[in-house]
């Protein structure tokens, strides 16, 4: 066996705070051979990104690496001089970070930024590191190059700004890549360029890949051998194939329960929290939330055993109880159908909305118009979910925030019982809103960080004037109870709280005014899959127990498949595709919908097919194409395809002139 490119032998993390010492990392071992993705997974907190940054030496304020070794080429980063670090660190290894707005300089133009290893580490010209620049640019697939150089980190997509940040870490041809969460903020089908970017880069550069993710789907197509860490410390270690089809730690194995991936059955939720590491811990970490552990658990602190696949764990899983596919198999249901007589709860008719372009110069006259909306129709029948999915930018928020009345439609009707809420007053409108709500993507950024939770759930009921102070009182209660958090909550601020638990106080607040409907934009995007699963299962029990009304928007079809009823497929704003969700996901009839679903990570071997790869970016929705709007994109395409298809059929509706046969949906 060659020697290792990058070895991590009982490396040890420590944060100090003022209140104590955050013990990061406690004898994390790892290596990464030349050429190998090694894929590094677990929730937030595990340790996961500390690790890379550990080995970039980009620790926060008040870290250091307090013990171990960092071996890069036989040498240890922690005996080496400063100039030997930075050198080793700016031009042998490179690093992509989760999100590259953040990771950009606003204030510099994209070829300056691009170019600046090169200026500081090998002292090339302005003029060489700009050819340089292009060229790399050019390299990761961006599209024009030679202006974007000249261009800011806001005037480019998510998409985009991910493949400048992947241009840095690559200008000065690293042996190392290492790439914390490069996919998070994306939608699948950018997601899936970007993957592809990677594994093309890495063979093209001969270097190594260590790919920092919480989404097991990306890990399981992508990387060689993986490393599952919790609370500061790896609990497996194995080749990919190995670990996915036979898990060894509970905790592996509880992730891969959490998946949605196929599910119709209820998610498998792991209780509690990670631990606290700031505060001593024997045992097993996991043993407090293992539904497994036993006495032993809790005061035996167990190493990695094993070969090739290591695990530390008393009670492992047994390889003859698991499967080729780790993710339970489930029979799928039937979606639910509303009664012919049931008058729906939201009716969407023919809905249009435009926003002016913003234009150059002045006066910035003469833009044009953005197409956000395009008419739109669909409705949502009383306890059904409508799941709503397509890529950034094809207009499903924006359909979101005119369902609750934030935004005021260009033409068409939202009927809502009935009553067409776009043409109510202010006053009226106000009133409505005791019917629907919005429960956002970014609970924390929703909330009036000096308000206590308290005041955050009674606003509604205040605004409303819903009840006296002692009815709103028990009515915030009773919400809490609801959502399954503890009336202990009342007095902390939003910053006190996790990510799963700011969602499900604003799924509580959501539910204040006792709404029918509930408008659902990227709820749990942004979370771990445990924790995905938790308000998800959250979600549906409410739904039954209230009757509750959704409409879900995600670009996750593997979410939107185990939440909805039916499935409405945007694309450039507009739909392309609706139906029960069983037939959108199984047995897709527009070419879009089955590229969306082969963009999926999957954990599982049972996608085939790949045929509708999606390249490049969505066109301009101040100018999109005239027909189907998808046919720039779409390798069915035809000048057919030129005209405008009509959304036809009965149950499974699709706007296509070419659309896929069952039989050809299921092959793909």
């Amino acid at each position: 066996m060659s020697t290792p490119l990058l070895e991590l032998r009982d490396l040890d993390t420590d944060i100090a705070l003022r209140k104590g010492t955050v013990h990061a990392l406690d004898g994390v071992s790892l290596r990464v051979m030349p050429g190998e993705t090694l894929g590094v997974v677990g929730e937030s907190g595990s340790g996961k990104t500390m690790t890379a940054l550990s080995v970039m030496g980009l620790l926060p304020a008040g870290g250091r690496v307090s013990g171990g070794q960092i071996l890069f080429e036989g040498r240890d980063l922690r005996t080496l001089n400063p100039d030997e670090v930075r050198r080793t660190r700016g031009v042998r290894m490179g690093m992509v970070f989760q999100d590259p707005l953040t990771s950009l300089n606003p204030t510099m133009r994209i070829g300056v930024q691009v170019a600046e290893p090169l200026r500081v580490h090998e002292k090339a010209g302005k003029a060489e590191a700009r050819e340089r620049a292009i060229e790399i640019l050019r390299r990761v697939g961006m599209p024009r190059p030679e202006r974007i150089v000249d261009n800011y980190p806001h005037e480019l997509s998510g998409g985009m700004r991910q493949r400048v940040a992947i241009a840095m870490a690559l200008i000065c041809k690293p042996r190392l890549l290492i790439a914390d969460e490069p996919t998070t903020a994306l939608d699948v089908t950018t997601q899936r360029q970007i993957l592809e970017l990677i594994d093309d880069l890495r063979d093209e550069f001969k270097m190594a890949v260590i790919l920092v993710t919480h989404d097991l789907g990306v890990i399981a197509g992508r990387a060689d051998r993986v490393a599952v860490m919790y609370a500061g410390r790896v609990v497996e270690t194995s080749a990919t194939r190995e670990l996915f089809a036979q898990p060894r730690h509970r905790y592996t194995e509880a992730l891969l329960e959490a998946l949605p991936e196929g599910a119709t059955e209820r998610l498998y939720s792991i209780p509690g929290l990670p631990p606290d590491l700031s505060r001593p811990l024997t045992g097993c970490r996991f043993a407090p939330r293992c539904r497994n552990a036993t006495d032993g658990c809790r005061t035996t602190d167990v190493a990695l055993t094993g070969d090739e696949h290591q695990f530390a764990c008393l009670h492992p899983v047994v390889p003859a109880q698991t499967k080729s596919n780790p993710v339970p198999v489930r029979i799928i249901a039937a979606p639910a159908q509303a009664e012919n007589d049931v008058a729906p709860v939201l009716s969407v008719r023919h809905l249009v909305k435009n926003y002016a372009a913003a234009g150059r110069g002045l006066l910035r006259r003469d833009a044009g118009q953005v197409s956000a909306v395009a008419d739109v129709s669909f409705d949502v029948a009383p306890g059904e979910t409508f799941g709503l999915v397509g890529e950034s930018g094809c207009g499903k928020s924006t359909l979101g925030r005119l369902a609750v009345g934030l935004e005021q439609p260009s033409s068409g009707q939202i009927l809502l019982d009935g009553t067409d809420f776009a043409a109510l007053s202010g006053r009226e409108r106000r009133r409505m809103h005791r019917r629907v709500q919005l429960m956002f993507q970014d609970s924390y950024a929703a909330m009036d960080p000096r308000m206590r939770v308290d005041s955050i759930l009674a606003e509604p009921l205040d605004i409303q004037k819903v009840g006296d102070g002692a009815s709103r009182r028990a009515r915030v209660g009773t919400l809490l109870d609801q959502v399954g958090l503890s009336r202990r909550v009342l007095e902390r601020y939003p910053h006190e709280f996790s990510g799963g638990q700011l969602q499900r106080i604003g799924l509580a607040r959501a539910l204040a005014l006792q709404p029918r409907l509930i408008v659902g934009d990227e709820p749990v995007s942004a979370l771990d899959v445990s924790i995905q699963a938790q308000v998800l299962n959250l979600m549906r029990d409410l739904q039954k127990e209230l009757g509750l009304a959704y409409v879900f928007i995600s670009h996750d079809l593997s979410v939107v498949d185990y939440m909805a009823d039916r499935i409405g497929v945007m694309y450039l704003g507009k739909l392309v595709e609706v139906g029960p969700a069983s037939q959108v996901v199984r047995a897709a009839r527009h070419p879009y919908t089955q590229a969306l679903i082969d963009a999926v990570p999957s954990v599982t071997d049972e996608k085939t097919g790949d045929r509708f790869a999606v390249e490049g970016e969505l066109p301009s929705a101040v100018n999109p194409p005239s027909g189907c709007r998808f046919r720039t994109r779409c390798p069915l395409a035809t000048e057919k395809c030129e005209t405008e298809p009509p959304l036809a059929g009965e149950n499974h509706r699709v706007a296509c002139h070419f659309p896929l046969r069952v039989e050809e949906a299921v092959a793909a």
